[in-house]
């Protein structure tokens, strides 16, 4: 489908429905059986993700190093860890909860206001992916461009109740975004790679971030659809502010599903697909998922900080060698996302296709 200027088909707020009271739910978010959780091993085996305090990399200490062999470890063995000490005041943690929290309480007439098209994603929305008659995922969203300046988000994409959501919005990113800057800095030294490597290769002062609000409504039926389908994020590297109190990030780890428990104070991070990329598959991005919940709502807040639009991105050339040549072709930023918006979230699909060999 080329035109992306609207949905395929009307789109309805999960949150609607769940409020509506439903006992189940409508037949398009009944995923087919191979894909619902509940029939799939989704065992543990007594792992647990990384966790990494970042404080000595922020003062210099002696347990610097040991830090960035522990987020080096993380990104080739699970694309995810968990960092404390992130540099991130609490208080703005707790404010940017709150307001979004305010936000989807709204009246839907107000927060249908937003509503978003496939062709940015930008506003408030309830699907992924353009294909006519998919089977959607039980969740709602707003997304917003925070930068570059010349992609950020207009002003009629920004909610305008609650009054502090867009200050509060920006202060957080722009702490995320200085936090990103810190661990691309690690993620390159740990490739041999002098650490200012990736953010050249993301374009620079041009470098792309944005937000995701998600909302995960109650649903009568969680054993029959998923809150997000498995996928690997396209962009760069991923921050996510999960719910203190309810669990439903899932991850694949040696072809199991791992619930995430989030640690309290903590952001999850991920390797998205660019820097798989560029390391030429040395850092893993990894599936991961949603499950949905039947006694509460669940919100969480994913970072993307990304590669500029139009930059091509391919395997940093100092990494090849006869033995090891380049798994992926070059491709601009804006090409690959445009490849996933089509195809809607489908796992590792999309870098699989692309590969070379």
């Amino acid at each position: 489908m080329d035109d992306l200027r609207q949905w395929p088909e009307p789109v309805v707020p999960v949150q609607s429905l769940s409020d509506g009271g439903l006992t189940s739910i409508p037949e398009k978010y009944v995923k087919p059986p191979s894909d619902r959780p509940s029939l799939e091993a989704n065992l543990d085996r007594g792992l647990t993700m990384p966790v990494v305090d970042l404080r000595g990399i922020y003062d210099g200490s002696v347990d610097s190093r040991a830090a960035m062999v522990a987020i080096w470890d993380a990104c080739k063995e699970w694309g995810f860890f968990q960092v404390i000490n992130h540099g991130v005041r609490p208080d703005l943690v707790e404010e940017m909860k709150g307001v979004w929290r305010e936000f989807f309480r709204r009246p839907l007439d107000e927060k249908q206001r937003y509503a978003n098209s496939p062709a940015t994603y930008e506003g408030y929305g309830s699907r992924v992916g353009v294909e006519k008659g998919a089977v959607l995922d039980w969740g709602d969203y707003y997304f917003l461009h925070l930068l570059p300046l010349s992609i950020k988000s207009h002003d009629r994409h920004w909610p305008a109740r609650p009054s502090t959501l867009r200050k509060v919005t920006e202060e957080y990113g722009g702490e995320v975004f200085k936090l990103c800057g810190v661990l691309l800095r690690v993620l390159s030294m740990g490739l041999g790679l002098d650490e200012e490597y990736f953010r050249r290769a993301f374009g620079g002062d041009g470098t792309a971030s944005c937000v995701r609000v998600n909302l995960y409504p109650k649903c009568p039926q969680p054993e029959l659809t998923l809150g997000l389908s498995p996928h690997s994020d396209p962009g760069g590297l991923t921050v996510l502010l999960a719910d203190d109190h309810v669990e439903g990030l899932q991850v694949r780890k040696d072809g199991a599903w791992l619930t995430v428990r989030p640690v309290p104070g903590a952001f999850i991070v991920n390797v998205a697909d660019q820097i798989e990329v560029i390391s030429n598959g040395i850092y893993k991005s990894v599936d991961h998922r949603v499950i949905a919940n039947s006694k509460d709502e669940r919100l969480s807040i994913a970072f993307f900080y990304n590669p500029e639009g139009d930059v091509a991105i391919g395997p940093a050339p100092e990494l090849l060698t006869p033995q090891l040549p380049p798994l992926y072709p070059c491709i601009t930023f804006n090409e690959y996302r445009m490849y996933v918006r089509k195809r809607g979230l489908s796992g590792k699909s999309q870098m699989k296709s692309l590969k070379l060999y």
